[in-house]
């Protein structure tokens, strides 16, 4: 009997153990690979798809985590119990997910933020003064605030995203305003910049002057940095020969130069490698508003700004746009 009740402990434990999971799916249109990596600082989990249909049940802390499809990158929210289904297609991939099932709110609160953000960006390139910026940044917050005011909301995802929407206002403003002054940069002269060159020597931007110049900040600790790497690659390989020159800019800090140097040997890192001055307070980073890497930057061979804020090399719209320019 006691064999028999252990057994069924150990049963119906297990069964409960399974019940408390995060049971996660995933239904990815022209996806970009067969994985699904879901990850924070100290937590991975790597989901193996079948013709872009992913399942698994797995226990996880509850938080925040990326995902990632193998080019793109998405922010959800996690957590023991939730029954989350997840539908994309990586073509179209921030305007195209959504979810359904238990934990669909909070996620899909995460994605429609993401969209605002994209939105008010747009409405910043409008924005006629200052007045106009801090009323468009204030109607986005106030909308979150508002939708975050939903008591069937996870009580712990409402905290922690209230704390990091309170805490990103004071960011996001001097972002937005930063972003309304960038905008206005296509057509204009492009800041200037003088830096150390991996090959020797100092580059400096007249010194590409005649050439469109397609320019990377990055760091060697950046993850999405590391991430485009590739893209950059084949993109290089295919306008090699063209009037068009790749600049990649490091602002990693000065105690960290050496491994810039060593990772961009030991990667074979192509085009042109520079170190910035002074990290993120280089004035050159400064001129563009830069605060968050990658950053992808276009000159025109007179020296204006054709993009101060370019599509990444992952984005097949860079490549139409590149054609458009060096036809």
């Amino acid at each position: 009997m006691k064999k028999i009740f252990l057994l069924f402990f150990f049963a119906t434990a297990g069964i409960y153990a399974q019940a408390d999971k995060l049971k996660f799916s995933a239904k990815v249109e022209n996806r970009n690979s067969d994985t699904l990596t879901i990850q924070s600082r100290t937590f991975k989990k790597v989901m193996v798809g079948n013709n872009g249909v992913f399942n698994d049940a797995f226990d996880v802390p509850p938080g925040f985590y990326q995902l990632f499809d193998g080019a793109e990158v998405a922010t959800v929210y996690l957590k023991n119990g939730f029954d989350l289904s997840m539908a994309l297609n990586a073509k179209m991939f921030d305007e195209s997910i959504s979810y359904k099932g238990a934990g669909a709110k909070e996620n899909n609160f995460i994605a429609k933020r993401f969209m605002d953000t994209e939105n008010l960006e747009a409405g910043l390139a409008k924005a006629a003064d200052e007045a106009a910026v801090v009323k468009l940044v204030n109607e986005t917050m106030q909308k979150w605030e508002t939708a975050l005011a939903d008591k069937d909301l996870d009580e712990n995802f409402r905290t922690l995203m209230t704390a990091k929407i309170k805490g990103e206002k004071a960011q996001i403003m001097a972002t937005a305003l930063q972003t309304a002054k960038t905008s206005k940069m296509p057509g204009k002269p492009s800041p200037v910049f003088a830096y150390e060159n991996a090959k020797g020597g100092t580059t400096k931007l007249a010194d590409l002057k005649g050439k469109y110049i397609y320019i990377d900040v990055w760091a060697t600790w950046c993850g999405p940095c590391r991430q485009e790497i590739p893209f950059l690659q084949r993109v290089e390989e295919k306008y090699k020969g063209k009037n068009i020159a790749f600049v990649s800019i490091s602002v990693d800090v000065a105690k960290d130069h050496d491994k810039w140097a060593k990772m961009v040997a030991d990667k074979a890192l192509g085009g042109i490698q520079l170190f910035a001055d002074s990290d993120w307070k280089s004035e050159f980073i400064k001129a563009y508003g830069i605060n968050s890497i990658p950053r992808f930057i276009l000159i025109d061979p007179k020296g204006n700004v054709v993009d101060a804020d370019a599509k990444r090399p992952s984005d097949p719209a860079l490549q139409q746009q590149l054609d458009t320019l060096l036809k």
